[in-house]
């Protein structure tokens, strides 16, 4: 591969970004190309570093990274930003799809899997992992059994 995946982070904790910087520069197609500590630096750093993949965690402050991930999407919509993040609650979740995210990872995750996700970023795949897949699946299907029973309600009526 001759084109190196440029990758920004975006996350208020130094030691964070360090590590996860570390990680990815041990592979030669990935280059960390920025690093930002709250939304609006984010921002900033998109207009200079062009970057293909954005790692950005929902809680920053200034800029949210869901009010983050909004802006940068509407200028930007070729950007694949994949919310990092230790909130597994449904609203973050939700909200992170809604806002354009391309994928949505607990902190938790192992190195191999920070790789494995940028694999299939470039292959055109969204990435959330099985326990959060699972519950966009149930919201989905609670929502869709919401609507048919307010169909039959309906007919009724």
């Amino acid at each position: 591969m001759n084109h190196k995946i440029k990758i920004l982070l975006a996350d208020d904790h130094p030691l964070f970004r360090r590590g996860v910087k570390d990680l990815l520069e041990l592979r030669p197609e990935y280059s960390v190309v920025g690093e930002a500590s709250n939304g609006c630096e984010a921002i900033e750093f998109i207009q200079h570093t062009k970057p293909d993949v954005i790692f950005m965690d929902i809680n920053m402050p200034r800029i949210d990274g869901l009010e983050a991930t909004r802006i940068i999407k509407k200028d930007h919509p070729e950007i694949n930003i994949i919310m990092l993040t230790v909130s597994d609650y449904d609203n973050a979740l939700f909200e992170a799809i809604k806002s354009g995210a391309s994928g949505y990872l607990l902190k938790n995750l192992e190195p191999s899997d920070l790789y494995l996700t940028l694999e299939k970023i470039q292959h055109g795949e969204a990435v959330i992992n099985g326990v959060l897949a699972n519950k966009i699946l149930n919201e989905f299907s609670r929502i869709s059994q919401s609507n048919s029973q307010a169909a039959e309600t309906d007919q009724l009526s």
